[in-house]
């Protein structure tokens, strides 16, 4: 599949690295970025309608934004423009895609990274996973992107929306949530910290800033309720065995005394 020019729907983090992503990999393809921040000035930024007359449109939007601005953008792409989704979620996401967009074609994935791992990488993407979940591309269209992501040194994973979205809940979502309360609570750095402790303060600041994309995902991502009901039962059973340590401790003490 040949790409000349690529539209960027959207111009926060995840945005802004894959125009740093496209410009230096293939840095043939012409890039044209839409964001409702930046005026457009015929280099980078574009309008709507100019950015959505490329060979493939990314929507790197929030995912509460995802479905108004697909019917926003699909009177404005070409019947031949790949239209790409790369939300967290998957299941909500090519739901609107069968319904909007069942006789276009699109490309649902998910890349498990973002500009943060990208800088401490070194800007190395070897291993870095790209999740597909559903296409209606040709067979030999759909090889070409794969071939060409995984020479670029990036994993490709298939799987179902479904699995993805479980999987979701039981990682990203149940990382962020750790993460968000730790930071709620106040936890922070000393000067002793073990190993382990950094490792996890290293996951709370990866995440802690990204507020709106934790409650999304809860949003839209079904299995995030029953992440949390595993969590809260095993919470609980954790407290039940201290206390019961605790008053076997204290029996012990009184059968010594």
């Amino acid at each position: 599949m040949r790409l000349k020019s690529v539209g960027i729907i959207g111009y926060g983090s995840f945005g802004h690295l894959a125009e740093r992503l496209f410009k230096r990999f293939v840095p043939r393809v012409e890039v044209r970025i839409f964001s409702s921040h930046k005026n457009p000035n015929g280099r980078n930024f574009f309008s709507l309608e100019h950015a959505c007359a490329s060979d493939a449109v990314i929507l790197a939007v929030p995912i509460h934004a995802f479905e108004p601005m697909l019917k926003r953008i699909l009177p404005l792409t070409r019947p031949d423009t790949v239209i790409v989704d790369i939300a967290t979620v998957k299941l909500y996401t090519t739901g609107l895609l069968a319904r909007y967009a069942k006789k276009r074609r699109y490309l649902a994935t998910h890349p498990m990274f973002g500009p943060e791992s990208y800088e401490k990488s070194g800007e190395n993407v070897r291993g870095f996973r790209i999740v597909v979940t559903k296409h209606t591309l040709s067979q030999t269209d759909y090889a070409d992107v794969v071939s060409l992501l995984r020479a670029l040194g990036f994993d490709v994973v298939e799987t179902t929306p479904k699995k993805h979205d479980r999987h979701l809940a039981e990682t990203l979502f149940l990382t962020h949530f750790i993460g968000q309360t730790i930071d709620r609570a106040g936890f922070t750095r000393t000067d002793i910290d073990t190993v382990s402790f950094r490792f996890l303060m290293d996951a709370v600041e990866s995440v802690k800033n990204d507020r709106e994309l934790f409650e999304d995902v809860f949003r839209y991502d079904p299995y995030c309720e029953i992440t949390l009901a595993k969590l809260e039962r095993a919470e609980s059973g954790t407290h039940a065995l201290l206390r019961k340590s605790i008053r076997r401790h204290l029996r012990n003490a009184e059968q010594k005394s």
